[in-house]
C-alpha cells in the first residue's frame, strides 16, 4: 500500500473529516482526484520535491495526497517559520513548488540564500472551488511509485544549526502506521479521532491522519489548539480518541471537567516528555492513563508506546511491534537492563537518510541503527524511559546533569504550573543549572 491509497480505505458514505461542514470519504476521495489532476496540469511531475504551507484544513490533506500520488515528494512547512527559514528549506530541498495558504515574499531571502530557480507559488483559496466545476484531464498515473519511492522531506527542528531534511518513503509511513495500530487499544471506523496538533509535524500527520484514514476513521480537524474551544469540539463531536502534547494535558487537567472528555477512552501524548504531575492530575481528574510513546521525524515518528493496560509514569512504553529498540554505550554495545546509554532505532519506519547530507546520515545511521540522541535505560519489563537529550545534558565539575530530573523535582513543589531547565555557560564549572518556572495565578 501506499500512502495516497489511504484516502479509499473509509466507506464512501462514512465521514472522514468533521470540520465546519462534514466531509465524507466520497467527497475526499473526489477532491483527491479533483486536486491531483490539477496539479499535473500545473507541471508537477514525479520526483519533484514540493512544498506544502498551510494550516490543519481537509484541503492539506487533499494537497498532499494529491502531490503524492503524482510521485512527488511533500515537503510541509511549518507556518511560524520566519521568511528566512522558509527560504533556507526551499533552497535546501531544491524546491519547484510551493502550494500555499497565502502568497509567501520569500525573493528577498531567496536571493540571500542564492536560489535562483524559479518557484512557482500555487494558492490553495485561489484552486480549491474552481477546480471543482472544472473537468481537467486526468494526470497519468505514475508506475514507478514503489515502497520504497520517498514521499516527504521532513525537516528537524535545527537546534543545533540548520534543520535537516528527513526523507520518509511510502514503506516508512505505511509501516509506523500499522504498527502504531497494532500498539494501540482497538480502533475502528466508528472512532473519532481528534487532531489539532499541527499536520505540518510528523506526530499529528501519522497518527491523526494516515491511521485514522487506514481504518476509516472520522477525523475532528482544529486549525490550532485552544482549551476552550478544544473541549468544545471534544464534547460536540464525541471524540473518542486524542493526540496531545504534555502542555495539552496540563490544560485539560486545570481548566476541564470530567463530564467534558467522558466519550474519549484513548488519550496519547508525545512530542516531549510528559511530566508525572501533569500525568496524575489529569489520571485523577478524568479516572484515565494517558499512553506516553515517543518517537522522531527520522523514524516515522513513533517509536515506542506505553500498554493501555498497564502504563508506567514518566515512561515511553514499549517498542511497538517489529521495531527493535536498544539502549547502547558509545561503542554501540547493547547495554542490560538499567544501565544508561543512548536510545537506538532499527526497523521498516527508519528514515532513508537526510536530503544531501551523507555525513550526517552516516552519523545518525550506523551499522544498521538510527541513533536518536537520546539518553535512556530500559527496565526489566521492557519498558522504555528517556532520561534527557544527549545534547541537553548539563556538565558540572565533570558530572553529568540531566534537565528532566530537576524539571521532575520542580513540578513538585505546589503552585509550579510548568518547569524547564536549561545549562548555561560557567566560568567556575563549566556550567551550571538555570531554570524557568511558571507558577499558577497568585502564587
Amino acid at each position: 500500500m501506499l500512502v495516497h491509497d489511504l484516502v479509499f480505505q473509509g466507506n464512501p458514505a462514512d465521514v472522514a473529516f468533521r470540520t465546519s461542514q462534514p466531509i465524507t470519504y466520497e467527497r475526499l476521495q473526489q477532491e483527491y482526484l479533483n486536486y491531483r489532476n490539477y496539479f499535473h496540469q500545473q507541471g508537477i511531475r514525479s520526483g519533484q520535491n514540493v512544498g506544502l504551507f498551510s494550516r490543519n484544513s481537509a484541503e492539506y490533506v487533499y494537497c498532499y495526497m494529491a502531490l503524492s500520488s503524482l510521485g512527488a515528494v511533500v515537503v510541509p512547512l511549518n507556518f511560524q517559520l520566519t521568511s528566512r527559514e522558509i527560504a533556507y528549506i526551499v533552497k535546501d530541498s531544491e524546491m519547484t513548488h510551493l502550494v500555499s495558504m497565502e502568497t509567501l515574499d520569500l525573493s528577498a531571502e531567496l536571493a540571500h540564500h542564492g536560489y535562483e530557480s524559479e518557484v512557482q507559488q500555487l494558492i490553495i483559496a485561489d484552486f480549491a472551488a474552481a477546480i471543482a466545476d472544472k473537468a481537467l484531464e486526468p494526470g497519468p498515473v505514475p508506475t514507478t511509485i514503489t515502497v520504497d519511492t520517498p514521499c516527504v522531506i521532513i525537516y528537524t527542528s535545527g537546534t543545533t544549526g540548520n534543520p535537516k531534511g528527513a526523507i520518509l518513503t511510502h514503506g516508512n509511513l505505511i509501516s509506523n502506521v500499522k504498527a502504531f495500530g497494532a500498539a494501540l487499544p482497538p480502533t475502528t471506523a466508528a472512532d473519532n479521532i481528534l487532531c489539532v496538533l499541527p499536520m505540518y509535524h510528523c506526530f499529528a500527520w501519522t497518527c491523526a491522519v494516515l491511521f485514522p484514514l487506514s481504518v476509516g476513521a472520522s477525523i475532528t480537524v482544529l486549525e490550532a489548539f485552544s482549551p476552550k474551544e478544544t473541549i468544545a469540539a471534544i464534547k460536540e463531536n464525541q471524540v473518542t480518541v486524542v493526540f496531545g502534547v504534555p502542555p495539552i494535558y496540563n490544560y485539560l487537567s486545570r481548566i476541564g471537567e470530567a463530564a467534558d472528555l467522558q466519550s474519549v477512552r484513548i488519550f496519547v501524548s508525545g512530542g516531549a516528555a510528559l511530566p508525572q504531575k501533569v500525568a496524575a492530575q489529569f489520571q485523577q481528574k478524568y479516572g484515565v492513563s494517558i499512553l506516553e510513546g515517543y518517537g522522531l521525524s527520522e523514524a516515522s515518528p513513533v517509536v515506542a508506546l506505553n500498554p493501555n493496560n498497564k502504563t508506567k509514569f514518566c515512561s515511553i512504553g514499549r517498542a511497538l511491534p517489529g521495531l527493535n529498540v536498544r539502549v547502547v554505550n558509545a561503542r554501540g554495545e547493547a547495554l542490560p537492563p538499567g544501565e544508561v546509554g543512548e536510545l537506538t532505532v532499527q526497523g521498516p519506519s527508519v528514515m532513508q537518510g537526510y536530503y544531501n547530507l551523507p555525513l550526517e546520515t552516516s552519523r545518525a545511521l550506523r551499522n544498521g541503527w538510527l541513533h536518536t540522541g537520546d539518553i535512556a535505560y530500559q527496565d526489566i519489563e521492557g519498558y522504555f524511559f528517556i532520561v534527557d537529550r544527549l545534547k541537553d545534558m548539563i556538565i558540572i565539575n565533570g558530572e553529568n546533569v540531566y534537565p528532566r530530573e530537576i524539571e521532575e523535582l520542580l513540578y513538585a513543589i505546589p503552585g509550579v504550573v510548568e518547569a524547564a531547565v536549561i545549562g548555561k555557560p560557567d566560568t567556575l564549572r563549566g556550567e551550571a543549572v538555570c531554570a524557568y518556572i511558571a507558577l499558577e495565578e497568585g502564587v
